[in-house]
């Protein structure tokens, strides 16, 4: 069932970055900086990092701060930061996604908040991008809570979830390569992304350009430009994507 109240791809483009990856004593991220800059958050729950004091802790506050909260549900690899790829059939990944969807909804009751959206992350996010199967596990999970799926454009994640009647917001990355196909690809260590080629990329995306790791054109379209919260420069990286959008879009 799809609600007509859902927030679908917005007019103006938008940024999202990922957050509360912080597990036990061991802090990672900008988490605190970055939520006076984005306009939403996708929360790690718990199986690729994150534990439950750091899911109530980005909640709370990302919820003072006014921005929505999603999902990012990812593989149970807490060693490997969930980017090493699981064999895993679309029973597994449901229920996977449907665990993790679950606490987080727990907490966000608990502090009188909604599920905004449903972003996989890393492996998965590359595993349901290939898979018809998989990827229609996620989308069971985002139609029973009634909430936008967050991913790539012309890839699976796109089409699955529009052929199922849900909401999709078209994402870009600003600091990772892409492939000719669109695809990402995903670096196991973070780097430095130069803020002129920042700015210059979200111009670009923005004109519905971009240029592959090859240096193929690509044609993109984008709703929400994501930052990941852990880049050695995430604040000055946000806040080139912000002054770009709001010089086109004001």
């Amino acid at each position: 069932m799809r609600r007509t109240d859902v927030p679908v791809a917005q007019s103006k483009v938008g940024i999202n970055s990922d957050m509360g990856e912080s597990i036990g004593i061991h802090s990672f991220g900008n988490d605190e900086a970055l939520l006076g800059i984005v306009d939403t958050v996708n929360v790690a729950c718990g199986m690729h990092a994150g534990d439950p004091s750091a899911m109530r802790i980005v909640v709370e506050n990302a919820i003072r701060a006014g921005v929505t909260i999603g999902a990012h549900p990812g593989l149970p690899d807490i060693v490997g930061f969930g980017r090493r790829e699981m064999a895993l059939d679309a029973d597994e990944v449901r229920d996977l996604i449907r665990y993790q969807v679950g606490a987080l909804v727990g907490f966000l009751e608990a502090a009188g908040a909604t599920l905004h959206h449903i972003k996989p992350h890393g492996a998965l996010f590359h595993m349901v991008a290939r898979s018809v199967d998989l990827m229609g596990a996620v989308c069971d999970v985002a139609e029973q809570y009634e909430v936008p799926i967050f991913g790539l454009p012309g890839t699976l994640h796109e089409s699955v979830t529009t052929e199922r009647g849900l909401p999709f917001v078209r994402e870009f990355y600003v600091d990772l390569d892409y492939n000719d196909d669109g695809t990402i690809r995903v670096n196991r260590t973070g780097r430095t992304p130069d803020l002129e080629a920042v700015s210059c990329r979200v111009t670009e995306v923005l004109e519905g350009k971009a240029v592959a790791a090859s240096g193929r054109p690509l044609a993109v379209e984008a709703d929400s430009f994501c930052i990941h919260s852990d880049l050695p420069n995430a604040v000055a990286v946000a806040e080139t994507v912000r002054s770009v959008l709001t010089a086109r879009q004001s």
